[in-house]
């Protein structure tokens, strides 16, 4: 069983948590938070997975390294680098970090981390229950898979987005 937090929109607690998949539902002025993890191998290109065939939600699409909801009584950066080692067997501390990029949608303040990580590919150790495989991919290829309807339906300049903060010159940016 999985328990969110439940924020205004001001990112306040309001000081209840909800069961992922409950009866109760988040009302009006009620969110709760995800946390999203965009790694970067030194060439640039993002570390992507494919989910898992038979995730009720983009099922067999490709998708940025990882992400999820944010448990009970963790910040967003305790929740991407737990994610981040479910899924992709990566271990690295964000618990001091800030997200790059936060964006609201319906119910959900999802916060994405960028870090940059020389990992070899053999490195990663999948969660088969998440995740069916991994690869690299360019800011092109994932742009195409868009178009071609194999990865999650971002926005492109999303995409395009998370590419420019990894290439920035941004010495607060995370390294693992």
């Amino acid at each position: 069983m999985e328990f969110w937090d439940v924020y205004d929109k001001f990112r306040r607690p309001k000081g209840f948590t909800l069961m992922r998949g409950g009866d109760k539902r988040l009302g009006e002025g009620e969110y709760h938070l995800t946390a999203h993890v965009c790694v970067f191998a030194p060439d640039g290109r993002m570390l992507v997975q494919r989910r898992a065939d038979f995730k009720a939600l983009w099922g067999g699409l490709w998708d940025i390294s990882a992400s999820g909801s944010v448990l009970a009584g963790e910040t967003a950066g305790e929740g991407a680098e737990r994610e981040l080692y479910e899924e992709l067997g990566i271990k690295v501390s964000l618990r001091d970090e800030q997200p790059r990029a936060t964006f609201y949608h319906e119910n959900c303040i999802s916060d994405y981390f960028v870090v940059k990580a020389d990992l070899p590919l053999e490195d990663v150790r999948i969660q088969k229950s998440e995740v069916a495989e991994v690869g690299y991919a360019t800011r092109d290829e994932i742009l195409a898979m868009i178009d071609g309807g194999s990865f999650i339906p971002y926005k492109k300049s999303f995409i395009e987005m998370m590419f420019d903060m990894n290439e920035a010159k941004d010495r607060n940016m995370f390294r693992l």
